[in-house]
């Protein structure tokens, strides 16, 4: 289980924390600002736009063309339509002639067309520029998570399931454009809508306005009741299925080791129980959203009905419109056929987004959830950490000192108990010893990808600390002993990560590896396109091939981890004889358990319980009878064999 504090689940939301995870976003925002702003300035047209024309269009219906009622000034020049269409050259209840309503019909036909026409071009367009703005922000916030991700140490990485850094970075990020939907711009829009429909209803009649504010008091308590168990569930619901994406990442990475074990059974049943969770916890969230919703539409459709019952009563009455002056512009200074229907539009618009209000502001306590688990990721601070002015990289590595180191993964466990040795430039030193030693601990301590809790790294008596992190990194090269290739050509995965690589200098590493011979024989030789994780090649290929990208990097350094595990005698040899030559002025380390290789070395240091017990070359060590000389001894008869 992480421990990642938004899984402390709480009752409530603050609104301060809202608004602090809204301005966390600014950052994101802040590039798009003017898409944004024009995006919003475009929907805000198309709003006023739809809800006067269908004012415009309801009475020219409902009135002028059914009734025959006379027009408004701005009816008639919106419908190109001469005064005698007026008010004013009619006499009291005079209509429209047939002539005049056909005119006016025909009008409304027209400019309907013509408006749909344009309404439907700026929906498809704002459409498009909605997504492309949003897909543009989460673009940002995804490249910055997974740099992130890369920068945090391994001891980040070894503490967190991969697939839940996996989940943030794909599934979470995407919260950030939701943020702009469902915590600003939907909510405004609807609430601007219900405050909208509000007006224009309590302009017919205040009795109205006070009907959706009572309607509003069980609403609130519903929200304050069910939004806390939504958020819960939705926490629940995350967690649980950034569990799951490990779990998959797991399984299909192991997915040998399954079938051999033939636990593919077991793997199936934990899957599903997993699943199972993450699928109880994702209904528990939309159970509590549709009981909201569901509640919310009784209140709000009971409440339009009841208003509806006494909009029905006025208009058959003829009743005067509270405030009908400021809305007799369209013909409703008076309760009618076309102020009902309008009345009830607005009504409708007030019950639907209500609800629509209860399914945003559900599903927005998610967004919420997905994107503090993306600040999350983004707000860890790295370990490792760079001084302000690095010292420049020296152009000779003369030698590199370990003294006094200490380190362990926890604090109460430490792994290397005060290592003391030194590798010069020219030689090669294989680091030994059993299962737990510190072996590859060291190595990596030696990349920086740990700093020692205690004592000191040193290259040319400078301590690693004060060069940047990058430059250390471009000049220590490793071959790593799970040989991790990608579904590239050869050539791409030897020169994997660098620039400006010549053929020439490809084929030399390629040659150095002795992995020359085998790449010309494959189907179209460097060209070949490889497998996922190399699988086209044999273990010892993809070892050759790990090696060779090590090479190529031309570092001072050399790290290589077990190179030879899974080489043939002969090949190994002149795997470490290629090394030799080619390492004439450069520190190289060898980590590893073959003795072939270890007495080809310059000097061992041998590990033992976190410590150096013993350095030297293969032949001192094994004639002082020490440590060494016992470990040799106890595994001869398995893993050193000498060739």
């Amino acid at each position: 289980m992480s421990n990642d504090p938004t899984e402390q689940v709480r009752s409530e939301y603050a609104i301060r924390e809202i608004i602090r995870l809204v301005w966390r976003c600014w950052p994101f925002y802040r590039p798009m600002l003017k898409h944004l702003i024009a995006y919003v300035l475009m929907t805000i047209i198309l709003g006023v736009m739809v809800v006067s024309a269908s004012f415009l269009a309801n009475d020219l219906v409902e009135n002028k063309i059914l009734l025959g009622k006379p027009l408004q000034p701005m009816q008639a020049t919106l419908l190109l339509v001469s005064e005698d269409y007026l008010e004013t050259s009619f006499e009291d209840n005079e209509l429209l002639t047939e002539n005049q309503r056909k005119r006016v019909r025909l009008g409304v036909i027209i400019g309907g067309a013509i408006f749909m026409l344009i309404l439907t071009a700026g929906v498809a367009g704002g459409w498009y520029y909605n997504v492309w703005i949003f897909q543009q922000i989460n673009q940002r916030l995804r490249v910055e998570m997974l740099g992130k991700a890369e920068y945090l140490s391994l001891k980040y990485h070894s503490e967190t399931r991969t697939g839940d850094a996996v989940y943030r970075v794909y599934q979470d990020s995407a919260t950030i454009t939701r943020i702009l939907e469902f915590i600003i711009s939907s909510p405004l829009r609807i609430v601007a809508q219900i405050l909208m429909a509000f007006t224009i209803l309590t302009f017919f009649s205040p009795w109205l306005g006070l009907l959706i504010i009572a309607a509003g008091v069980p609403i609130t308590l519903l929200f304050k009741y069910f939004i806390p168990r939504v958020r819960q569930a939705a926490e629940r619901a995350r967690t649980s299925n950034s569990d799951l994406t490990s779990q998959i990442q797991e399984t299909l990475a192991a997915i040998r080791v399954i079938k051999a074990s033939g636990a593919e059974a077991r793997m199936m049943e934990r899957f599903e129980t997993n699943s199972q969770v993450a699928l109880d916890a994702a209904f528990e969230m939309r159970k509590n959203m549709s009981l909201l919703v569901m509640s919310v539409v009784l209140i709000s459709v009971g409440a339009f009905l009841v208003g509806e019952y006494f909009m029905a009563t006025w208009a058959m009455t003829e009743r005067t419109t509270y405030l009908g002056g400021v809305v007799a512009f369209v013909g409703f200074a008076a309760w009618n056929l076309g102020a009902f229907k309008a009345a009830v539009s607005q009504g409708e618009v007030a019950t639907d987004q209500t609800r629509q209000l209860a399914e945003i502001w559900s599903i927005a306590q998610d967004v919420l959830i997905g994107l503090k688990r993306s600040f999350y990721l983004l707000d860890l601070k790295p370990e490792i950490q760079e001084i302000e002015t690095p010292t420049d990289f020296p152009a000779e590595i003369k030698q590199v000192d370990f003294t006094n180191v200490w380190f362990g993964y926890q604090p109460d466990e430490k792994i290397l108990k005060g290592i003391n040795f030194t590798a010069t430039k020219g030689t090669i030193t294989a680091i030994v010893g059993g299962s737990g030693a510190g072996k590859s601990t060291a190595m990596l301590l030696l990349l920086r990808l740990y700093d020692p809790v205690e004592g000191a790294i040193t290259l040319n008596d400078i301590n690693l600390k004060n060069f940047s992190i990058s430059s250390l990194r471009n000049h220590v090269a490793i071959a790593l002993q799970q040989n991790v290739l990608f579904a590239k050509s050869v050539r791409d995965n030897i020169a994997y990560g660098l620039e400006g690589i010549s053929e020439a200098d490809i084929e030399e590493a390629a040659r150095v590896a002795c992995a020359d011979e085998f790449v010309r024989e494959l189907p179209m030789g460097y060209e070949t396109e490889l497998g996922e994780r190399g699988g086209k090649l044999s273990t010892g290929q993809r070892q050759r091939l790990s090696i060779a990208r090590a090479i190529l990097r031309d570092s001072p350094i050399l790290i290589l981890d077990e190179p030879t595990a899974s080489l043939d005698a002969e090949t190994e040899q002149r795997v470490i004889k290629n090394l030799s030559e080619w390492g004439e002025n450069r520190v190289i380390f060898i980590i590893t358990h073959r003795l072939s290789t270890i007495k080809n070395a310059d000097q061992i240091a041998f590990l033992e319980e976190g410590q150096v017990k013993e350095i030297g070359s293969h032949d001192e060590l094994i004639n002082e009878k020490g440590p060494y000389h016992q470990f040799v001894e106890a595994e001869q008869g398995e893993q050193f064999k000498t060739p």
